[in-house]
């Protein structure tokens, strides 16, 4: 028999091997086999087992050997990864190296091994004798154990000399990554266990050892019905040690062993009860029932603060009772601490949690609880990959975030989208969520492909927030503007401040400054690896790059004509911060964006103290849209809302209102109704009016129109091409060449080569090609092969060499 196998590399076929007789019966499709590749170990996974062709003259690489006893990748799952790598243009090996935990992908380790030569009969150096001698001894050593006994970085020169006097050889093996987490247990012994009279005894003989009678008598209390103890806990209730452990054990009286435990945290239910179902939400729930029933997506457009989340409980805890698994993905794990404290109290330790920030060890763990059937995974976009094995729902909230679409490496998928194909091969449920629908989703919705069910009440009738728009050029023309905010704004703050309000102020920028410039030669400091301005951050003193993190001293006098008068030009949150704490001295001001909430730990202590209310104002990027519930906000002031409208991207006023509408729902949220100022110059844009408006329905209309008269999504189809390369001239000459390829078969559907805003980054010259296309199956597959075969030719045929070219399906 053969193999076709899958290698955790962008490899662009499968693999075929030759299975060893005698491995042949533990051979099925889905686990892992340890393989040669170009002198190098790998462990690939099993695609699909086919009788032996028997060609003569062909000599095949066989399998070393099996690494799994059963299947870590189902069938199902290998049918996900076929449809992943097909609709989004990439490798298998590309999807298995982003769908697999760290844990369970195998490293192959260099080691070094004794030669045929004994190092003592050979002519050697200083540190190739302390080489050739720790190999001797220990009889392997790895290249990092050499740098350690060298204590240098470059150890390749002795390592070489070493190699040609025959000294030491080179082998390789497998490094399983992945341990089980052990502690160690104490338990009674059978023959105190189960005998009264055998415990008094034992006692009795530990009079004259306190701390060892202390400890056991412990132990009699905690072990029950045969019950081990982990050593800690022994540990903290009585001071003892482990030397008075093992002296115990010594004994006869307890065993003292190793156990695996899981690494996964297990959380608590909470007694408290769930609010009633308002009436709309009844009505909801009844047509998500009506769906699901006819097998249909459900897309729940509820406003902010309508109940959304009551309603997906709902949703689980009918299929758990059914026994099926449930996914919950949100769009990131670190930014939805409330959302998951909400449903951690709801389902206790049915729950689990799924990221890409967990450590490895952990992620393996609730793979495997994932693939035995444990009920509910809350996890990001990487939570679609674990090995289910019955799932019954899919729940994708905030479905219109950019956040489920990845964006590098390869496959670029999108989360959403992915649960509606997923869904299809598991014959499961989706609900799809949110207060912003994208367009895409809306329109589906639309066309009868997705159930709308409509949440337009927010729960407990409280009130929407009222939005109010601040015209800038006016205010700035009647002399109402200190500087970034208008004196509309700075009054609402002052007057909530009294009232002991909270206020979320939101600027979608960090740092001090965009942009320092001489006021001299007008001279800007520009990232040397990015075509980019180094951003100003006056708290670390540095000018930082925020797309290669090139750093460098804030500069005290310009460094092309020595003038120090330098201006600083627009305004990050940190700017912000600061001027707000000259408007109001005696305020207490936080700041949340990515230099204050680096770690998942600081995020949260941030989070925390502004919902205890230790802050009176909070300053934030994005990072503060994201589904937060605070009970005393009743404030919110968009910073500069023009930014946000000016991107060169059809998506733009989608983004934009999508954006603004998710920060001004998180004022007022209980009782008192919240008030919203958004700042902005283009105070007539018609985005702006259906913010004030709650016009959801408006915006989608004129945007969809506009959509539909100029081809773009939903209506047709879009795969940008980008191409990136050291050389400006070389990464030109490659896109015109791979456009002509394209145009030639295409036609107008092909646009470019472009140059982005954006054209250089860390040092990668970038240019893109865009292909717009009609939806239509056929058509779809035909550009794709037609993509795929320029690519080809342009590397195979013009060679064209070193250029990368990434193709990203569906662009969001």
């Amino acid at each position: 028999m053969i193999a076709r196998l899958i290698f955790p590399l962008a490899l662009p076929e499968l693999y075929t091997y030759k299975i060893p007789s005698h491995l042949e019966e533990q051979m099925v499709p889905g686990i892992r086999v340890e393989v040669s590749l170009r002198d190098k170990l790998y462990s690939a996974l099993v695609y699909e087992l086919l009788p032996d062709p028997d060609k003569g003259g062909i000599t095949m690489k066989e399998i070393i050997s099996v690494i799994d006893e059963f299947p870590i990748v189902g069938e199902r799952h290998m049918k996900l990864w076929s449809w992943m790598a097909r609709y989004y243009m990439c490798s298998l090996g590309e999807v298995m190296q982003m769908a697999l935990p760290g844990g369970l992908k195998l490293e192959s380790e260099t080691k070094i091994v004794p030669g045929n030569y004994d190092y003592q009969d050979v002519d050697l150096s200083n540190d190739e004798f302390m080489v050739a001698e720790a190999v001797s001894i220990r009889n392997e050593i790895t290249i990092r154990e050499i740098q350690l006994i060298l204590n240098k970085k470059t150890i390749y020169p002795v390592l070489r000399s070493l190699l040609s006097k025959e000294v030491v050889e080179v082998g390789e093996e497998l490094i399983e990554k992945y341990s089980a987490k052990k502690t160690k247990v104490v338990g009674l012994t059978d023959a105190l266990l189960h005998s009264e009279e055998a415990q008094t005894q034992a006692l009795d003989s530990l009079k004259r050892a306190r701390l060892q009678e202390e400890t056991l008598l412990q132990i009699f209390g905690l072990s029950g019905f045969g019950n081990v103890i982990p050593v800690q806990e022994i540990y903290a209730l009585t001071g003892s040690t482990l030397q008075v452990l093992k002296s115990l054990e010594k004994k006869g009286f307890i065993h003292i062993r190793e156990e695996e435990v899981t690494r996964i945290t297990t959380y608590e239910k909470s007694d408290a009860a769930l609010p009633p179902l308002s009436l709309e939400q009844v009505a909801a729930s009844q047509q998500i029932a009506e769906a699901h029933a006819s097998d249909i997506p459900v897309l729940v457009y509820g406003v902010t603060g309508s109940g959304k989340t009551r309603l997906y409980v709902d949703e689980i805890k009918k299929v758990l009772s059914q026994g099926r698994q449930v996914l919950f993905l949100l769009p990131e794990i670190a930014l939805t601490t409330q959302m998951v404290d909400r449903i951690h109290a709801i389902f206790g330790e049915d729950l689990m949690v799924y990221h890409s920030k967990m450590n490895g060890q952990e992620r393996v763990e609730v793979w495997n609880e994932a693939a035995r059937g444990r009920g509910l995974i809350l996890g990001a976009r990487s939570a679609l990959f674990l090995p289910f094995k019955d799932l019954g729902l899919i729940i994708v909230d905030e479905e219109h975030d950019a956040s489920y679409k990845q964006n590098n490496p390869a496959p670029r998928y999108n989360a959403r989208d992915c649960a509606i194909a997923f869904a299809n091969i598991y014959q499961a449920k989706v609900i799809l969520g949110s207060a912003t629908p994208s367009l895409e989703s809306f329109e589906n919705a639309h066309l009868g492909k997705y159930r709308l069910v409509v949440l337009k009440e927010r729960y407990g009738q409280v009130k929407m927030p009222e939005i109010r728009i601040i015209d800038m050029a006016y205010e700035k023309r009647a002399n109402r503007v200190k500087s970034l905010f208008s004196l509309k704004l700075l009054e609402a703050m002052a007057e909530n401040l009294e009232r002991k309000k909270q206020t979320i102020v939101f600027q979608n920028r960090r740092g001090y400054a965009p942009i320092i410039q001489c006021t001299t030669c007008g001279y800007t400091e520009m990232c040397p690896n990015c075509d980019v301005h180094l951003t100003l951050h006056r708290y670390f003193e540095e000018l930082r790059c925020h797309y290669c993190n090139h750093k460098k001293r804030s500069p005290r006098k310009c460094p092309d004509c020595g003038n120090e008068d330098l201006k600083e030009i627009g305004a990050g949150t940190e700017r912000i911060e600061q001027e707000l704490k000259m408007h109001f001295p005696s305020a207490r001001i936080g700041r949340l964006d990515f230099d204050t909430a680096k770690t998942k730990s600081s995020f949260e202590k941030i989070i925390s103290a502004f919902a205890a209310n230790e802050f009176d104002i909070l300053i934030g990027t994005q990072m503060v849209t994201k589904g937060f519930d605070f009970d005393h906000v009743t404030l919110v002031g968009i910073v500069n809302a023009d930014a946000m409208l000016m991107f060169p991207d059809f998506r733009a006023n989608e983004r934009a209102y999508q954006m603004m509408t998710q920060v001004a729902g998180r004022a007022g949220r209980r009782a008192e109704q919240g008030v919203v100022f958004i700042q902005a110059y283009r105070a007539d844009h018609p985005v702006m009016y259906d913010i004030r408006d709650h016009q959801f329905l408006r915006m989608f209309h004129r945007e969809i129109d506009e959509r539909s008269r100029f081809g773009y999504p939903p209506f047709f189809r879009l795969i940008t091409l980008e191409l990136k390369h050291r050389d400006v001239q070389f990464v030109d000459k490659a896109a015109n060449m791979l456009t002509e390829k394209l145009q030639s078969r295409l036609g107008k559907r092909v646009l470019g080569p472009a140059i982005p805003g954006i054209s250089r980054i860390k040092n990668l010259y970038i240019r893109t090609i865009s292909v717009k296309f009609e939806k239509d199956p056929k058509v779809i597959q035909f550009v794709k092969q037609l993509i795929l075969q320029a690519k080809s030719e342009l590397f195979e045929k013009d060679g064209i060499k070193g250029v990368r070219i990434n193709i990203d399906v569906d662009p969001y």
